[in-house]
């Protein structure tokens, strides 16, 4: 059963999150500072880190490397009040998996947090398949699906992709898109439309081939 750890110091925040999570399903525990929740890392296994921006004494943003080295393969989701492209890229570089703004939906998060499971389970297969390095820019669900659009379309613009990824918040889609940029698996025209790279086409390759491997186990 998949574990959850929620870093927050708004203690009736934490107990609606926890009481969100339990009804769930999943199993969680709470920490109300960095501090406390590197000692519970240190102890115990966790699937999934919800981890505030903004947090005393070390921020969520410096917590994140620290996280990442007393639990490497946990997945941590940072949660913001502050939603922008630059916080967004701070937090992945640092080693969040993904980002959410205040407030949400209830069903975001748990999509989220579903997706992001998904990605541990994406990455173990990865690495049975040996298939490390640019692939792993693709452990996310969201830019896997960003990939398989060029199955059918050469090119594709940013309203478009958000259109048929139904995701309402374009920030979140136009990060997706430059993180798959900075990967050289896509690049863009002159009209700013987006393109697969020559190791993009081969990446969407060793993606169709993945996808019919995951198909038959």
């Amino acid at each position: 059963m998949n574990k959850i750890l929620i870093v927050d110091d708004d203690i009736e925040y934490t107990e609606n999150l926890k009481e969100i999570l339990d009804n769930a399903g999943y199993v969680n525990d709470a920490a109300e500072s960095v501090k406390e929740a590197m000692e519970k890392l240190c102890t115990q296994q966790f699937d999934v880190i919800l981890l505030d921006f903004m947090m005393p004494g070390i921020d969520g943003i410096n917590a994140l490397g620290e996280f990442k080295k007393i639990s490497p393969n946990s997945k941590i989701i940072m949660i913001t009040a502050f939603a922008s492209i630059e916080n967004a890229v701070r937090a992945i570089k640092n080693g969040a998996s993904e980002y959410i703004s205040k407030p949400f939906k209830i069903e975001a998060l748990l999509l989220m947090i579903k997706q992001v499971i998904e990605e541990l389970r994406f990455e173990g297969d990865i690495k049975k398949l040996k298939l490390e390095g640019t692939l792993s820019s693709l452990s996310n669900s969201i830019r896997r699906e960003i990939i398989r659009m060029f199955q059918t379309n050469p090119k594709i613009r940013m309203m478009e992709t958000a259109r048929k990824l139904d995701i309402e918040d374009h920030t979140k889609v136009i990060f997706h898109l430059k993180i798959l940029k900075e990967a050289r698996i896509l690049k863009q025209d002159k009209k700013r439309a987006y393109l697969l790279t020559k190791e993009g086409q081969k990446v969407l390759e060793c993606l169709n081939i993945l996808d019919n491997y995951l198909s038959e186990q």
